[in-house]
């Protein structure tokens, strides 16, 4: 089943109460090389939404169309994650005193299973990659009945992501362009489909070396790819969901790749700059723009999605 843009409405009603509103930051485009004379930068904050990420918002929709329609079960909900979904999927199972069994691969970092566990979740190992701990997620749910949801191939999933785009637009007027990071294409599908409805590019950003979307495009089908990124806890999907092929297709998307190395001294500059602590997939998207690897239009107004905080800032002198 394809979200549409009827979806991601019925999800913002739904999910009114339960997340926090987008905060917006603009930004200075006279530190950014390469981005064009008049251009109008903001930055969305959805790093401050609750469980440090975008991804409360498709968990929550998940969750709550579920109940409503009298479909979660006493074993409750089951994920598998490369963290911040399996983040997400908890708290919102704890929101409605349900509860979640969560799959995570071993390269999981342990400030997100640190996280699951405050939340209250069962946290399973499900091997060295994240399909691997698909896989037995799948196995899980067959065999207790729990409700199976998704870190990113779900239409409740991706229309609740799809909500940042008009809660962006209520903040700012005349808006072209929207870059945002991609994994598994959860997020990129919500936001290609509200972002068609209203006539506005999407560029997609991923890292060099997990690079499922960037590679669907190329083959014009989803495939496997290999995954190898100072992002790949939230971006390291081996295969794109075909709802993000689809929403593409409706929508004007430029697909850009950014190396690690961008990657990571964008990360530090939003820290350095702005005192913004996000993880690596939250700087990919911003990483294109601040290394010129999208080049903006002169008078442009474009959003950036700094999409999650999930991360030790430790390393972050």
């Amino acid at each position: 089943m394809q979200p549409s843009y009827a979806d991601v409405k019925a999800a913002a009603d739904r999910l009114a109460g339960y997340i926090r509103p987008l905060a917006i930051a603009p930004a200075c485009s006279r530190s950014i090389p390469g981005v064009g004379v008049g251009t109008e930068i903001s930055l969305a904050l959805e790093y401050l939404q609750h469980t440090g990420s975008f991804k409360a918002r498709g968990a929550a929709n998940f969750t709550l169309a579920h109940r409503d329609l009298g479909l979660l079960p006493r074993a409750g909900i089951t994920i598998a994650s490369g963290g911040n979904a399996g983040v997400a999927c908890a708290w919102a199972a704890r929101r409605i005193d349900t509860h979640a069994t969560v799959f995570l691969p071993d390269t999981a970092p342990p400030v997100k299973v640190a996280r699951l566990r405050r939340l209250g979740a069962q946290v399973l190992s499900g091997g060295e990659s994240y399909a691997d701990a698909a896989a037995d997620c799948e196995r899980y749910a067959a065999a207790t009945g729990a409700l199976r949801s998704h870190a990113y191939d779900d239409p409740y999933i991706a229309a609740g992501a799809g909500t940042l785009v008009d809660e962006i637009l209520s903040r700012v007027g005349g808006l072209d362009t929207i870059l945002v990071s991609v994994g598994g294409g959860g997020l990129f599908t919500g936001v290609a489909v509200a972002a068609a409805h209203h006539g506005i590019r999407v560029v997609a950003v991923e890292p060099e070396n997990c690079r499922a979307f960037h590679a669907a495009r190329e083959a014009g089908h989803p495939v496997d790819v290999p995954v190898d990124s100072i992002a790949a806890d939230a971006l390291g999907a081996r295969r794109i969901t075909p709802m993000a092929l689809t929403a593409a297709a409706a929508a004007e998307v430029h697909s850009l790749l950014v190396t690690d190395e961008h990657i990571s001294r964008a990360r530090q500059f939003l820290w350095d700059d702005r005192r913004m602590a996000v993880e690596h997939a939250a700087a990919t998207a911003y990483a294109a723009l601040h290394f010129g690897v999208y080049q903006s239009r002169p008078n442009e107004r474009l959003a950036v999605i700094l999409c999650g905080a999930n991360t030790d800032p430790s390393d972050l002198a």
